[in-house]
C-alpha cells in the first residue's frame, strides 16, 4: 500500500521481468496508457504479452447534481465473475506459481462494491446501510483470493487510509470501504509493505514503521528498504526460498 504517486502499480513491472504473468482486476483504470505498459516495453519488452488486464470502472455521466452512474454498476460483479473464470476461459485459483492476480486497487474495488450496493437498494435514505452492504461482499471477496483453495500468488494495491486512534497517535490501514473494515483486511494477509519517497527516491519500506503495521515473514533476510525498481520481485524470490 501506500499513497498517490509513490510507486504502487509501477512497482509491478520488476515482477514481469522476473518472468511472472500478471492478471489485472484493474479497478483504477490506469493500466492502459499507464506507468506499468511503458516500464515494461522499456525494461523487459520480450515479457509485455505477460500482462493482462481487465478494466472495471462504472460509467459516470455529468448531470445537474454532479457526475452520477450511467446505467447499471457492473464493475464488482464484473470483478467477481473474473475471478471465477478468466476472459480467456482459464481459471485464476488454477493459475498456479508463475502467475500473478493483481488487485488494483482495494480502494477502488471499495467504490465499485458502494456503487452495487446502491444500486440494489436505491431506495434507502441510509448511506450506512449501503456502507455495511459494501462491506459484506468485499471481506468475502478478500477472503477468497487468499485463501488455500486459491493457487495462484496474489498482489492487492491500497492506497492508505490514515487514521487517528483514540491516544491520539494515527496509523495507517489499506483503504477499502469503511474504518472498521479497513482495519480488519491486514489480517488476511501474511505480507505487506509501503511504497513511499525519501530523499527524493521512491521505496518499499518492509519494516513496520510508528504509523504502519507492516509485515515481513523474512525480516532477518530482507532489507527494510527496497528500490521500487527491483523491491517487488527481489521481495518475492527471497520469500519463496529462490535467495
Amino acid at each position: 500500500m501506500g499513497d498517490s504517486g509513490t510507486g504502487k502499480t509501477g512497482a509491478l513491472a520488476s515482477l514481469v521481468k522476473a518472468g511472472y504473468h500478471l492478471h489485472v482486476l484493474d479497478y483504477d483504470n490506469k493500466i492502459a496508457g499507464g506507468i506499468l505498459p511503458i516500464l515494461v516495453k522499456r525494461d523487459c519488452p520480450d515479457n509485455f504479452a505477460h500482462v493482462d488486464y481487465e478494466p472495471l470502472r462504472d460509467r459516470l455521466k455529468a448531470s445537474s447534481l454532479g457526475p452520477v452512474l450511467n446505467g447499471v454498476p457492473a464493475a464488482f460483479t464484473r470483478g467477481l465473475a473474473l475471478l471465477d473464470k478468466w476472459s480467456d476461459g482459464s481459471i485464476p485459483s488454477e493459475w498456479g506459481d508463475k502467475h500473478i492476480l493483481v488487485l488494483d486497487s482495494l480502494t477502488f474495488l471499495g467504490d465499485a462494491a458502494f456503487n452495487w450496493a446502491r444500486a440494489m437498494n436505491p431506495g434507502s435514505k441510509e448511506q450506512r446501510q449501503w456502507y455495511y452492504s459494501a462491506q459484506r461482499v468485499v471481506e468475502p471477496m478478500i477472503a477468497q483470493i487468499t485463501s488455500d483453495s486459491f493457487k495462484t500468488n496474489v498482489v492487492v494495491i491500497a492506497h492508505v487510509d490514515w487514521q487517528s486512534r483514540p491516544d491520539g497517535t494515527m496509523k495507517g490501514f489499506p483503504a477499502s470501504i469503511g474504518s472498521a473494515l479497513n482495519s480488519t483486511i491486514p489480517a488476511y494477509f501474511e505480507n505487506m509493505v509501503l511504497t513511499h519517497i525519501a530523499g527524493g527516491k521512491r521505496i518499499i519500506q518492509t519494516t513496520p514503521t510508528a504509523l504502519v503495521d507492516l509485515k515481513n515473514p523474512a525480516s532477518w533476510k530482507v532489507a527494510p528498504t527496497l528500490p521500487v525498481e527491483t523491491g517487488l520481485a527481489d521481495f518475492f524470490a527471497t520469500l519463496k526460498g529462490e535467495r
